[in-house]
Parts: structure tokens; sequence; C-alpha cells
């Protein structure tokens, strides 16, 4: 198995077509206002569907995540899940099919800056789509390299919290020392990535931390346990010590446009020989086989 290097920097495309509060418009005329409330205290909630072939992948597990966050918060869902793929369908499709990504964004609307939630304001919904390349061939895999350190975000990770200052500052902690991904410690236990859910293979098991108020409850994750699941690969959520680290002979990060990759360094020191491992590599490949039968259409 091949390993390439992470790529450099992010894709350049601008989304032709935007969804903004209910219309269909070219990105260049999309405005939204200084006083929104996501703009003023980041107070919204975002998804990113990753998009194989021109359909929303998992589309119905990242509509329940975003219902799920709305209601955390307090934003009732500006539209049922009928009206909702209509809608992301329509920018994927104006956007020429193919593979992309979703950005998805609903905020709690305009109103006057006062930090208690104000009286029948109307969310702010922003949605586009652009094209993007995920991995495929099995003959390449990009390997990563990743930091330790604190977790300084808020106590409610479970929330897709478009406030992502932390996460930003932690992920470029990680760049500044030449890292992908910063792998977040919480009193004592490993939580996740900045931006990305972590799995280790310890001894012959396959374990994950579990989902709660510090751990976003990641799509992909939950492919990789159902996954694991049904091709008898031991697989357990459960806490993670921070020094269980280095007995760890693989670490993976995932997410929606992440994928699966391959941690191979830690603070500079391999993980196992410094490669990814055999059970990376069996769940790559499930993965994969799991997207040819979803761009074919014989899942969902």
């Amino acid at each position: 198995m091949a390993v390439s290097k992470p790529s450099v920097g992010g894709n350049n495309a601008i989304a032709a077509t935007v969804y903004l509060d209910g219309k269909f418009m070219p990105s260049t005329q999309a405005t939204i206002s200084p006083l929104d409330r996501g703009f003023i205290f980041g107070d919204g909630i975002y998804e990113v569907v990753p998009v194989f072939s021109g359909r929303p992948f998992r589309l119905a597990h990242h509509l329940r995540r975003l219902r799920n966050g709305l209601a955390a918060i307090g934003i009732d869902s500006p539209m049922g899940d009928t009206d909702w793929h209509r809608v992301l369908q329509r920018l994927v499709d104006d956007n020429g099919a193919g593979d992309q990504y979703i950005y998805l964004q609903i905020t709690r609307g305009i109103a006057p800056r006062n930090h208690v939630f104000p009286v029948e304001t109307k969310p702010t919904v922003f949605a586009y789509a652009e094209p993007t390349v995920y991995a495929e061939p099995m003959a390449t895999v990009e390997a990563v390299s990743a930091i330790t350190t604190e977790d300084i975000r808020w106590q409610r990770c479970d929330i897709k919290s478009t406030s992502l200052l932390a996460a930003v500052m932690l992920r470029q902690q990680a760049a500044e020392k030449g890292s992908a991904e910063a792998l977040l410690v919480r009193n004592g236990l490993i939580t996740e990535g900045a931006a990305t859910n972590v799995f280790m293979v310890l001894g012959s098991d396959l374990v994950t931390p579990p989902t709660g108020p510090y751990i976003l409850s990641g799509i992909t994750r939950e492919l990789i346990l159902e996954l694991a699941k049904r091709h008898d690969i031991p697989a357990i959520e459960r806490d993670i010590e921070e020094q269980e680290l280095a007995a760890a002979s693989e670490i993976w990060i995932s997410g929606s446009t992440q994928e699966i990759k391959p941690v191979t360094h830690v603070d500079g020191s391999p993980v196992g020989n410094g490669m990814p491992g055999p059970v990376f590599a069996r769940l790559q490949a499930l993965y994969l086989e799991y997207k040819r039968a979803f761009r074919e259409g014989r899942v969902e």
C-alpha cells in the first residue's frame, strides 16, 4: 500500500449557486445582514454532507443530526426532510452533479444584539455545494501526522455549532507544528480531533471514545462502527486514556470530507511501525466498497 503526503491547501472552487432564505441565487448576489446572530454570536448549527456521483451521502443521518442540534439550541427546523432533500439536490444538480460537498447553515436570524434569545425571529438558512475530490484508489493512502493538546473547547461539543473559534485555534496549532490534526485531551482522556473523530487499534480491538457532551457524533464514525460490526471486526466504544496513545498499533481520524485517514505519527513519534496498519486497510476497503455501492444505487 503506497502512502501519499497530505494534500496542501483547500478547494479553490466557488459555488455558482447558493440557497438563501428560500431563494436560489448566484453566490455573488447573496447577502446576509451583519446583525444576523450567526455573525454576531455564532448562534447557529451547520452540517457538511459529502456528495458522491451527484447523490448526497447518508443524508438522512445528517438531517437527523441537524434536527437534534437545532432542538438543542431552541431553533425550530425551517423545513422538513422532504424539502431539505429537494433544496440540497437542486444545489447539487445546478453545480453539475459529480462529487461535491454540501455546506448547510441555519442561524437564529436577525435581531438586536442581546444575549437572550429573541422572540419570533425567523432563522437564516444558507446552503451551497462545491466540487471536491475524494479518495478512491486503494493504491494510495493519505497518511497524516497529529499533535496532542488540551481540549479547550466548550462543554457541548455534541452540538455542531457554528462557533468554531476554539477548533480553529487548535487546528492552527497543529498546522504550525507541521501536522494535519490535533488530538484533544480532556481530564486525561482523548476526546476527538479538532475537526474529526478518533479511532485506535489497541490490542485486538478497534476503540473509539463514546459519544457524549465532549464528542460530536460523527456520521463517518457511525458508518465505520456499522461496517466493523457487520464484518466481525471487534469494535468498542470506551474512554481512552492519554497514555494509551503509546500502546496503539494504529490511530485513525474520520470525518465527512476527511473520510478515514491513518495517523502515522503523533507528537513526532511513530504510531506502530509508522505506516498505515492492517485494520485500517480492511476498514478502508469496506468503506470504499460501501461508497461504490452507494454510487451504483445499491445502498442508501
